[in-house]
């Protein structure tokens, strides 16, 4: 009729009678009387105690098991962090759970998630290497800030440091932002700057200008970024903010030039994005347009405007006198021969304010006008007219184009035909009247040549005939002539026989 349970020393047990709880049994032995009762033990090295209907026996046995267990039952806005020996478990919302006393240790923390998402420092650093889910980790480095964000929405800042907060609840986001860049990109800034003002006064600068007004935002007397008008931006604490206004006078001081323009390169990768720059070289002259409206003449240098709220145009035009080849340009004559020629012109812009307004393409004006100028005079003439004058050409040229850019501020000082390039067949066909013509003319001096020496030489008998010392002088100097051409001489009978038929000249073997 007793029945009888043994409880080992690292056991418990939960006794039942027809299914009803009546305790819990420490270790040793246990007798009842009756047939109908039941043990179900539990090994405490198990501390997690899976016991059947819990929730059912806490509402009529909560003081017996609590002498036990503990009980963690936690609501649906809290959370429990339990440490069982060297390891952590965590209890979520909404969730009931129990562990067995006086064997291995649990100890139990409370939090409450609508007061406060974040671990103790303590707690952080035990649970550091450990994985567990619903606690989401963040590290700030010392050259960074952290932004904390709950549902999308900003909390608070985050210092150096490492962090953990509950996110089994709440979706959490965390964002960084680098303290070393000078010009950072703040998320949703309008939002920071109208609903976080505490953020703002501990970390942040607000840079803003009107609508006509443009800002220069200088870390360490460094530019870092450039504001438009109508505009708001966060930076660091430290930077200084320039304000310029730009309502009545879009340009430049030169000192703005010199930092902004022909500084270094980073500086003036900044600033590109702001400025309509025009450098105007020496012997040049520039054109302003704001608006597309003429505004002013620009001397030599470098010029700056702020290219905010105004559209601007400006070029640089070169005064100095230029050169035009017309190359290549195949025109008939008037007897139709066809010709290749080449024409250079010298010009210079007299009036550039003329010339800009009055032609889009100063040069693409005065090709055409100068290949319609070679067409023309050309196209009016012989080839034997071409060939025989030349210059006309150069000079009917001249007078029309001048005349085609005097009213568009263009001076052509120079024109002239370089090359006339005959086809081949022209070629030598000229040359046979060339040769026959230079033949004609030269059978013209052989004859004129031949009566001169004939006539010559008719004087000069008649000289020798009524002079004898003439002839001997004569006939010494053809003998001199023959000396010269042979190597020895014999000479017979004297002196006396020279000038007779008694001389015997002898070439030398």
């Amino acid at each position: 009729m007793f029945k009888t349970f043994y409880i080992k020393p690292h056991e418990r047990g939960i006794l039942y009678h027809r299914s009803d709880f009546k305790a819990i049994l420490l270790p040793g032995t246990h007798r009842y009387f009756g047939w109908n009762w039941s043990l179900k033990t539990y090994d405490l090295n198990q501390p997690d105690a899976q016991i059947e209907q819990l929730e059912l026996l806490l509402q009529t046995h909560r003081d017996k098991l609590e002498q036990h267990l503990t009980i963690v039952q936690i609501q649906f806005d809290r959370v429990a962090l339990l440490q069982i020996k060297q390891s952590w478990l965590i209890v979520v919302p909404n969730q009931l759970r129990a562990f067995w006393k006086g064997f291995i240790p649990v100890e139990v923390r409370y939090f409450n998630l609508s007061e406060n998402l974040e671990l103790p420092a303590d707690l952080v650093e035990k649970t550091r290497g450990f994985a567990l889910s619903g606690i989401k980790r963040f590290q700030v480095s010392e050259s960074e800030i952290g932004l904390m964000y709950v549902q999308n929405n900003f909390i608070r800042p985050l210092g150096t440091g490492e962090y953990a907060f509950w996110s089994s609840l709440k979706d959490l986001q965390f964002k960084t932002l680098n303290r070393v860049t000078l010009n950072p990109v703040f998320p949703d800034e309008d939002v920071l700057v109208d609903r976080h003002p505490e953020f703002i006064a501990q970390y942040c600068t607000v840079a803003e200008t009107l609508a006509q007004q443009v800002g220069i935002v200088r870390d360490r007397q460094q530019p870092i970024a450039i504001l438009p008008p109508h505009s708001r931006k966060l930076f660091w604490q430290g930077v200084t903010v320039e304000i310029i206004d730009i309502s009545h006078d879009a340009k430049l001081t030169p000192e703005l030039v010199a930092e902004l323009v022909s500084g270094a390169a980073p500086v003036k990768k900044i600033a590109s994005g702001a400025l309509h720059v025009q450098e105007v070289p020496v012997q040049h002259l520039g054109l302003l347009y704001v608006d597309r409206v003429f505004q002013t003449q620009l001397e030599s240098g470098i010029h700056a405007w702020w290219s905010f709220n105004r559209s601007f145009g400006s070029n640089a035009i070169d005064l100095r006198l230029q050169t035009m080849e017309v190359t290549g340009q195949d025109i008939l004559t008037k007897d139709k021969v066809p010709l290749r020629l080449n024409l250079t012109a010298g010009y210079r812009i007299s009036d550039p304010l003329q010339a800009s307004n009055s032609l889009a393409d100063i040069t693409g004006f005065l090709y055409k006008e100068l290949q319609f100028a070679l067409r023309g005079a050309v196209g009016e003439r012989t080839l034997d007219g071409l060939l025989e004058d030349k210059g006309t050409i150069d000079r009917d040229i001249a007078e029309y184009i001048r005349k085609k850019t005097t009213d568009y501020g263009l001076t052509v000082e120079s024109v002239g035909v370089k090359d006339i390039i005959l086809p081949g067949e022209i070629k030598t066909i000229l040359s046979k009247v060339v040769e026959a013509e230079k033949s004609a003319q030269a059978n013209v001096v052989r004859r004129r040549e031949e009566t001169a020496a004939t006539r010559s030489m008719l004087n000069t008998a008649k000289v020798m005939e009524e002079n004898p010392v003439a002839l001997r002088l004569k006939e010494l100097e053809i003998l001199e002539r023959i000396a010269e051409k042979i190597d020895r001489i014999q000479v017979n009978g004297g002196l006396d026989n020279i000038l007779t038929d008694l001389i015997n000249i002898k070439k030398s073997p």
